[in-house]
């Protein structure tokens, strides 16, 4: 494992929701019945490759987070040597960025994932298809030169979708008439 010399972070939140620290999610996460996203796969195109959606729906009213590209480094700068690993430790940041907003890797509706080399794909893909909800999201896998240090080999960023929080109503007091 390498050490990336970095400022001090903040320690990762674990999100109630995965069994595991590596965040991989519980069953009855994957299997909720107010999943937000509709899988779209048209039959008159080839069926997906793997584990995803062709494309996916998100009804009207559904809040949206956008996680930046997250690469496997864990909050004390290790980084570990197997491309699972690495996507293991990306999907473990994103869970936690994801319980900021009061959501899951059960809400991920978009997934796009790179590679520095075809070999890191079945690492890269085990990892996906350990972390994802069911269906699937909609998912692209791309092959790149590097990232910012050697030692990286995958980067995965999300998109993901949840119903609207409900807000508490505020209780209405009225002044007393004098």
């Amino acid at each position: 494992m390498t050490t990336f010399k970095a400022a001090k972070t903040a320690e990762v939140k674990q999100s109630h929701r995965f069994a595991s620290p590596h965040g991989m999610a519980e069953a009855a996460a994957t299997d909720r019945l107010d999943q937000p996203m509709k899988p779209l796969s048209p039959s008159a195109i080839r069926a997906p490759f793997a584990r995803y959606s062709h494309g996916v729906e998100v009804p009207s009213g559904q809040r949206l987070v956008f996680c930046s590209g997250q690469l496997g480094i864990a909050a004390d700068g290790s980084i570990p040597e197997s491309a699972r690993e690495q996507a293991d430790l990306c999907f473990a940041n994103i869970a936690a960025i994801l319980a900021e907003a009061g959501m899951t890797l059960a809400d991920i509706v978009r997934v796009n994932a790179y590679v520095t080399d075809r070999a890191h794909m079945k690492g890269y893909m085990e990892s996906r298809d350990a972390h994802v909800g069911t269906p699937p999201p909609a998912s692209t896998l791309m092959i790149v030169a590097g990232f910012t240090l050697p030692e990286f080999k995958v980067e995965i960023e999300v998109v993901a979708a949840a119903p609207e929080k409900r807000r508490k109503t505020a209780r209405v007091v009225t002044a007393p008439k004098f």
